[in-house]
């Protein structure tokens, strides 16, 4: 376990260079079974359409990438323009240095400059330490969808989050 301590870090926009080094964190997370639904890291072109153009960070200690995060539209209709979801994935060595808070932030931060004005997170019950990074950020409990999906041949549930804006969209 890493110690509760700040990683030096610089958090920057992502570029499809970052992409292997960030397939790698996200497969990381993958494996832990409490980060997303998805059972394998996509290819780059899938993921790049499926995220915005703005708002991809990464984050660097050296010349090593430990974290990224990045926003997807929730839908295609233009009323939810300002709607995204917000990923973020630490690397295993990186993890418990207040990492994950320190991009959501700046991930937050982006998405203002953007003009998005709600931020949404579906976050696996058991994923505590995310729930708290979410809380740290101004995200508040929505709801539990129960049973949302099948993984693995088990029934999980999704904590529903969200954070609105008090400058975007306002």
């Amino acid at each position: 376990m890493q110690p509760d301590v700040a990683l030096s870090v610089a958090i920057c926009p992502m570029t499809e260079q970052h992409w292997s080094a960030v397939r790698d964190i996200y497969s990381e997370g993958i494996r832990t079974s409490d980060a997303t639904f998805e059972q394998s890291a996509p290819e780059w072109e899938k993921w790049d359409t499926g995220h915005l153009l703005t708002c991809r960070l990464v984050a660097f200690s050296g010349s090593d990438v430990v974290g990224w995060a990045a926003l997807s539209p929730v839908s295609g209709r233009c009323v939810y323009a300002g709607v995204a979801e917000v990923s973020v994935y630490v690397a295993e060595r990186a993890r418990g240095q207040k990492l994950g808070s320190r991009l959501l932030a700046a991930l937050v931060e982006a998405s203002e400059q953007q003009g998005i004005w709600t931020l949404q997170a579906g976050v696996f019950p058991e994923n505590i330490p995310s729930i708290e990074i979410h809380k740290r950020c101004g995200f508040r409990i929505v709801g539990t969808r129960e049973k949302l999906g099948s993984m693995n041949g088990r029934w999980r549930d999704v904590v529903l989050m969200e954070r609105r804006s008090a400058v975007a969209g306002v």
